[in-house]
């Protein structure tokens, strides 16, 4: 059987954005998005201007959940439950990883407000990924 892929270049076919281009891209993709080992950095160097919220259930959240990570699920996200909090303090959500989009959901409905956030990429299941330990409660 031949081989089809022999004369494609999957890779180098659709040429790739000029540098400028390239550049506004990742800049506008990273307003967006964080990751676990960034926050793990500015959290463990006390960097201020943000907080984690953990957007699963309580359940979840009480099975393990990032250090300093405060339980908000995202359909319980409204004016008042971000009023304890400074207008331009910076959102970082998550879920369960990548297969959940419950941190868009939060995402969405915390822009909608008028407040800053960024989504925290990979989620409970990328925190674990990179070795870091999660906080229990205990009963």
């Amino acid at each position: 059987m031949p081989n089809l892929l022999i004369n494609e270049r999957p890779v180098t076919d659709v040429p790739a954005a000029s540098p400028g281009d390239a550049r506004a891209h990742f800049e506008w993709l990273l307003a967006y998005e964080t990751d676990c080992w960034d926050v793990h950095t500015a959290m463990e160097a006390g960097h201020d201007g943000f907080v984690v919220l953990d957007v699963r259930s309580p359940d979840a959240f009480a099975a393990g959940h990032v250090p300093g990570a405060v339980s908000l699920p995202h359909r319980r996200i409204t004016k008042a439950a971000l009023d304890a909090y400074a207008d331009d303090l910076l959102f970082v959500v998550y879920c369960s990883g990548p297969h959940c989009n419950g941190a868009d959901r939060a995402a969405l409905r915390i822009a909608r407000l008028g407040r800053p956030v960024k989504k925290m990429i990979g989620g409970i299941s990328g925190w674990r990924e990179e070795g870091f330990t999660l906080d229990a409660e205990t009963t």
